[in-house]
């Protein structure tokens, strides 16, 4: 519920757990006094300290310095005074610096505020309220957006920028979202890695000064990530207050958590001011991205719930988010290049035979590429390879009974393609300079109409060729060499923002024109895996690491954020194409079970003993898909953490059916047998306890109340080696 005091000029947004408050000062700025656990509807004012120290917003304002240099502010800007970190920064004309926002009016709106060109949050079960403010000298007005709905603890905030301006103003930063918190011995937390390693959990105390995660690199990026959390210094999974932000953005970003003079925290987050300048002609507008800020009093499990249920009901649109996804095989590590018509149904009808439903086939099918060193851009398809053609392809996998999907990397060029000899313009560059390669590829200047539209032209001619049902859109690096035959000057500011605007107009066509495509996006495994993609695309390749070990790590730092439905997992063969370990087959299914699910792998070559457990895992995953889907994940316990022991659930609604997947990552002699506490349940319920991939005479069924499970723990015995992984279904 969102509603305005005037006695005290404050607002005030209510989710079902948490309070948000931000209050009129005197001298009109837009002040934050509040976020946390849901407090009483009492005069908050005092929290903002206006009073204090003689920092007075009194009519003499003879400290107005001190003032701006310590008020909470809503959105905090450039040039008058407040040398904290910014949010918004803009030159007008004359080169001056300096913005000064007061407050005009509001609105209290039923629903969602649709932003344009980019991904937003919907459903009717939300309000959102609108602040303007305007700066007089600037002729500049400032609409500030605040959704809640009440089936979450989120809340999404976006800001639009309006110049009534005689000439043109330059805006240097737009961030998203800001607010202002007393510092209490927090923690917090940031998801770092590489490819291949991406979203490990990197938790510290807040120190002194700017801390922060960042991309320059066009995408969201395999190193750092478009989110942050502040949390109390002993919150866990459990318990503990935790507060998260969260960026609806797919290209260069900053997450920063500032700590100043006064024991205060400054967190902000938006489009990356680094290489960023918007010139904003009269009349015209600007909107950021939303964010989504997160309150838990019930630890990271808490956020965690609160941040799935706004991407699982309000954000992701594919008429597949609610569905089973088909289990597919995809051709990658089981050929890469090295494959033709009869390799692929080779794979195709083994694959059949136990079941799976899918033939995706990856990069290779096209132009004369036989390696990564040529032919992006010429979407034809090699007939030497796929001989007969790709209908006849597609027409032979779906005789067996199996759907067909393929890779595309439609942002990219090859240097050895037919489309840079006849467009070499087309590709990013600085004139006179020669441009980075990586990959042996380059970047096509998507912001361009002509380039876009000769693009999507090719990749949807294939896909109107066949009867093909899935998409892997895959980018394979990121930006360089940032020139453009279209913008020059200062207007080079936005080219970062234009590509990524022009990324979602491509991927909105596609699925606007293909309704029933399962679009799974990529970017060199997980760097372009953020909440704007899922607004196109219900999964994301979650990384190029397939090995089980590993994706503990990775899958454990993406659930943090992200639902379990969203991360595309397979099952590959050992020792793993990306680290060289071995673990066993079991284990990698069990692992690939809380994703997407599907194989990369030679089905053709595999051992007897692996092969009969395929049957078994993709039961397993059609009886297990809609809990892991719909349910509440709960992290239990944390290898990274322990180094001995991963565990985590998933949790069904009303709390009568629970998934437990326990892997034990290094095994000890002569130790008793772990039990393992499950949070989530019910109480006063009785459960049966099973485990459905074991013999039932080694494991038979408890039955324990709730209480028991959650307080006392249930037995995961440890009589094997390292790496080995028990499935615990608790039903009642």
């Amino acid at each position: 519920m969102i509603s305005y005091n005037e006695n005290t000029n404050t607002f005030r947004l209510d989710t079902t757990n948490s309070t948000y408050c931000i209050l009129i000062s005197e001298k009109g700025y837009l002040a934050h006094a509040y976020y946390g656990p849901k407090i009483g509807k009492d005069d908050v004012g005092y929290l903002t300290r206006q009073m204090e120290y003689g920092f007075s917003d009194s009519p003499v304002f003879r400290e107005k310095l001190c003032l701006l240099d310590f008020l909470p502010f809503e959105l905090p800007t450039d040039g008058l005074g407040d040398y904290r970190e910014s949010a918004l920064a803009i030159t007008d004309s004359n080169g001056n610096n300096a913005v000064e926002l007061k407050y005009k009016a509001y609105e209290i709106i039923n629903g969602t505020n649709k932003l344009n060109g980019m991904p937003c949050v919907f459903g009717s079960n939300a309000q959102t309220l609108k602040i303007t403010t305007v700066d007089e000298i600037l002729k500049l007005t400032v609409d500030h957006f605040y959704t809640i709905f009440d089936d979450t603890d989120a809340i999404v905030r976006s800001v639009k920028i309006t110049s009534n301006a005689a000439k043109p103003v330059y805006i240097k930063k737009a961030l998203s979202a800001s607010f202002d918190m007393d510092n209490d011995n927090y923690d917090t937390i940031t998801l770092n890695g590489s490819w291949a390693r991406e979203r490990h959990i990197d938790r510290h105390p807040i120190h002194m000064g700017i801390q922060k995660a960042c991309s320059t690199r066009g995408v969201t990026s395999h190193q750092e990530h478009p989110f942050t959390a502040i949390l109390d210094h002993n919150a866990d999974w459990n318990s503990g207050n935790v507060y998260g932000i969260n960026l609806i953005y797919s290209g260069s970003f900053v997450a920063q958590i500032q700590r100043n003079q006064f024991d205060s925290l400054r967190t902000c987050i938006g489009i990356n001011p680094e290489n960023f300048c918007w010139t904003l002609e009269s009349g015209a507008s600007f909107e950021t991205p939303q964010a989504v800020l997160v309150f838990s009093n019930n630890g990271l499990n808490g956020m965690s719930h609160a941040f799935h249920d706004l991407y699982r009901n309000h954000l992701i649109r594919s008429p597949y988010k609610n569905q089973m996804r088909p289990i597919l095989i995809n051709n990658w590590e089981a050929t890469y290049f090295n494959f033709d018509t009869q390799k692929l149904l080779d794979i195709a009808r083994e694959a059949s035979k136990d079941g799976i439903e899918m033939l995706v086939m990856d990069d290779g099918w096209f132009g004369h590429r036989s390696f990564d060193d040529s032919s992006l851009g010429d979407w034809i398809v090699n007939e030497e390879k796929i001989q007969g053609g790709l209908k006849h392809l597609v027409d032979e996998v779906n005789k067996l009974g199996m759907k067909f999907g393929i890779w595309f990397e439609p942002e990219m060029i090859s240097p050895d393609s037919e489309l840079f000899r006849a467009h070499p313009d087309w590709a990013i560059q600085i004139k006179g300079r020669e441009p980075g390669m990586a990959r042996c590829q380059y970047i096509l200047d998507i912001t361009r109409k002509e380039v876009r539209d000769h693009i999507m032209n090719m990749v949807e001619t294939v896909l109107r060729s066949a009867n093909i049902e899935y998409v892997k859109w895959d980018m394979n690096r990121q930006l360089s060499d940032i020139g453009s035959t279209e913008l020059s000057g200062v207007q080079l500011g936005e080219f970062y923002h234009r590509y990524v605007l022009a990324l979602y107009s491509m991927q909105e066509q596609l699925i606007t024109d293909f309704p029933n495509l399962l679009l799974e996006n990529c970017s060199g495994g997980g760097a372009r895996f953020d909440p704007g993609m899922f607004y196109y695309s219900p999964q994301i390749w979650c990384s190029d690491d397939t090995d089980a070990y590993e994706r503990l790590a990775i899958q454990e730092g993406t659930a943090l954020v992200y639902p379990l439905s969203t991360m595309g997992a397979h099952v590959s063969v050992c020792p793993n194409h990306a680290c060289g370990r071995t673990t066993p087959f079991k284990t990698r299914g069990y692992v690939a079970l809380s994703g997407t699910f599907g194989y990369e792998l030679d089905i053709t070559k595999l051992s007897e003993e692996d092969r009969q457990m395929i049957p078994r895992q993709i039961a397993l995953y059609k009886k297990f898909s809609p809990l892991v889907r719909e349910g509440d994940y709960y992290k239990i316990a944390a290898a990274s953490e322990n180094h001995e022991y991963d565990a985590w659930a998933s949790i069904s609604r009303d709390k009568s059916r629970a998934l437990v997947t326990f892997v034990q990552i290094q095994n000890h002699p002569n130790n008793k047998t772990r039990m393992v506490k499950i949070p989530g349940l019910d109480a006063d319920r009785t459960y049966t306890v099973s485990w459905p991939d074991e013999d039932q005479q080694k494991f038979p069924p408890l039955k324990l109340t709730g209480a028991t499970i959650m307080n006392a723990g249930i037995p995961i015995r440890r009589d094997w080696g390292d790496y080995q992984a028990q499935l615990i279904y608790i039903e009642g």
